[in-house]
């Protein structure tokens, strides 16, 4: 079972909170923190030692930076701050941390300090009356004061992590630049650079009863029933959610959090518009659901009666196909992922070993570490075929990443996978910090032949001719499939890289008429969505299956990894992917028929 801390170790690169505007540095007027005096504190370490601030302080400048052990861009932070701890310890600058979640334990702060060697204090600020006395907002945020307890910089250590975006390099180093100039006697060029992390979990106060019968929303009543529908799938122990909201004391803490997730419709991810098809696996919430967490959260966030709490929800733990017929490993030792940089996809060739042909009917992709494991896509390799590209022109068989579920295909309906085929892994791996292995694999449920009527295929409008210019915004690129038969379309999934910005598929039917099946307005590379239709869609023979994909190749796109470049088709994160995937079946087949 994953720990508390793996889940935590998913980057927002793998679990985002999606959000692309850039995030500004402000070096024109300084902001009324800076220059403030920051007057004596005393706070305990998760081992009970208290320290004073003049105890924490350095000779020539103290770093005090608010952490959360559950946040995730915290997370990335932690090993960063270690870093620089070590190297400035002889010249004078002393660092110390701060956790004012209400919802962190010492126990975990101890985990947390333990597992990234934090060598500098790490402080519990109960009640957040520090941070109060900070006026932090998020983890992390850190504050630079100069030897007399002045604030001279505060806000993000760099712009490398945002929401659910990562650099390929460091572009602004704030804090850096910061402490070197204030080391130097010089004039502090940035002092403010915005947060960009979790809300600080402050205590909430209810507000007082009227008419003495209590707060009209309470989390017992309405706010329970709404996550364990929509979020607890993810968010509970053991799973993708770098967080629980399984319980009252852990969702407090994250009240705010989730009021801008939801504002922000960041969360529960769905990126479809709305305006196009009808899908089973639809995650949005409903505004009904949105109004009553925004009243909620302004009321205080009560807990109310606990006796109103929705009967506890029972949710599969472990494979969530049921105990697999057989299970096939990517590989025989683990391999191990370096604790910094940009890992190229790995590929490894397996032999499941059949001998015969097999009828798949549900297929999960089970990360070994899903610190680092960002997605895993299995395909076919029959029998004298070669091994394929990135786009598997030799069929998928099923894939994961943050967003996606197992393969569970409709009755009678089966994926055929020829004896004596292999499989191909495609690993994708974000280093988070600290050295990791993983031995991923795929769990299988085999039909028996007799009960299949429909052959499932994953098929593709792909385009690999593209050139998409240096700094472009807007570029679009077109693919299209010309159905040779009559075809069901069960499930769509549109398929870009970091550059990838909106997508959208429309049929064009034999008789003239034209249907947008899908169009997704703000493509997500970290959320690798896949489309299930609530029906399946009847597509004519002569039906053209056409896609179109739009990139943004500028230096606003924060993923960007290089705007001055041309960029073509490739299997690399830094290059780029145009595919149309549509999983699909002939509408007229029935294998049972003789």
């Amino acid at each position: 079972m994953t720990s508390k801390f793996e889940r935590v170790l998913l980057a927002a690169a793998l679990l985002g909170w999606t959000i692309c505007s850039s995030v500004a540095a402000e070096p024109a007027a300084a902001p009324r923190q800076v220059g403030r005096t920051i007057p004596s504190f005393s706070l305990q370490d998760f081992r009970g030692k208290t320290w004073s601030l003049e105890e924490l302080q350095g000779t020539k400048a103290t770093i005090i930076a608010f952490l959360g052990v559950e946040c995730p861009i915290a997370a990335q932070y932690a090993m960063r701050l270690k870093t620089l701890a070590e190297k400035y310890a002889d010249v004078g600058v002393s660092f110390a941390a701060i956790d004012s979640n209400q919802q962190d334990s010492l126990a975990e702060l101890a985990h947390f300090a333990r597992t990234h060697e934090l060598e500098f204090p790490l402080l519990k600020d109960l009640g957040n009356k520090v941070a109060d006395q900070f006026a932090a907002q998020r983890t992390p945020e850190v504050f630079l004061l100069d030897a007399n307890r002045k604030v001279v910089f505060y806000g993000r250590i760099d712009d490398q992590f945002t929401y659910g975006i990562q650099r390929s390099k460091v572009e602004h180093q704030y804090l850096i630049d910061a402490l070197d100039q204030l080391l130097a006697g010089q004039t502090i060029a940035i002092s403010h650079a915005d947060p960009v992390g979790c809300l600080i979990g402050r205590l909430l106060t209810p507000k007082a009863m009227t008419s003495g019968r209590g707060p009209e929303i309470t989390y017992s009543k309405h706010i329970a029933r709404i996550l364990q529908d929509n979020c607890v799938k993810c968010h509970r122990p053991g799973e993708i959610g770098p967080f629980a909201l399984t319980n009252y004391d852990e969702v407090v803490g994250w009240a705010e959090m989730i009021r801008e997730v939801v504002d922000q419709q960041r969360m529960p991810p769905w990126h479809a518009n709305p305006k196009y098809g009808h899908f089973l696996n639809d995650a949005r919430l409903s505004d009904e659901d949105k109004q009553l967490i925004a009243r909620w959260i302004d009321a205080g966030a009560p807990e109310g009666d606990k006796a109103d709490l929705p009967p506890p929800r029972t949710f599969t733990v472990g494979w969530q196909i049921g105990q697999p017929d057989q299970i096939v490993y990517m590989t025989e030792k683990p391999f191990s992922v370096p604790a910094k940089g940009e890992v190229r996809y790995q590929y490894f060739l397996v032999d499941p070993g059949f001998t015969e042909d097999k009828w798949v009917k549900s297929a999960e992709c089970r990360p070994g570490n899903r610190a680092v494991v960002h997605h895993i896509i299995v395909g076919i390799v029959p029998p004298g075929a070669k091994l394929g590209g990135g786009d598997f022109a030799g069929g998928w068989l099923a894939a994961t990443a943050p967003g996606a579920r197992p393969m569970v295909l409709r009755e009678g309906m089966a994926k055929k996978v020829p004896a004596g085929s292999r499989f191909v892994f495609q690993m994708h791996y974000t280093p988070n910090g600290t050295p990791q292995q993983d031995r991923s694999c795929i769990g299988i449920v085999f039909a028996d032949p007799s009960t299949i009527h429909n052959l499932v295929a994953t098929k593709k409008a792909g385009n690999q001719r593209f050139r998409i210019p240096p700094g472009d915004p807007n570029y679009k690129v077109e693919a299209n499939n010309m159905l040779s038969r009559d075809m069901l379309v069960l499930s769509l999934m549109p398929h870009m890289h970091v550059r990838g910005k909106a997508f959208r598929y429309t049929a064009f039917y034999p008789g003239g008429e034209s249907e947008i099946l899908l169009d997704v307005p703000h493509y997500d590379f970290n959320w690798q969505n896949g489309y299930e239709f609530l029906e399946p869609k009847l597509m004519p023979k002569g039906t053209r299956m056409f896609c179109e994909a739009w990139f943004d190749n500028s230096e606003q796109n924060l993923a960007n990894p290089d705007p001055t470049k041309e960029v073509r088709w490739g299997d690399q994160t830094w290059e780029e992917m145009m595919i149309g995937y549509f999983v699909a079946t002939p509408a007229d087949q029935d294998l049972q028929t003789k």
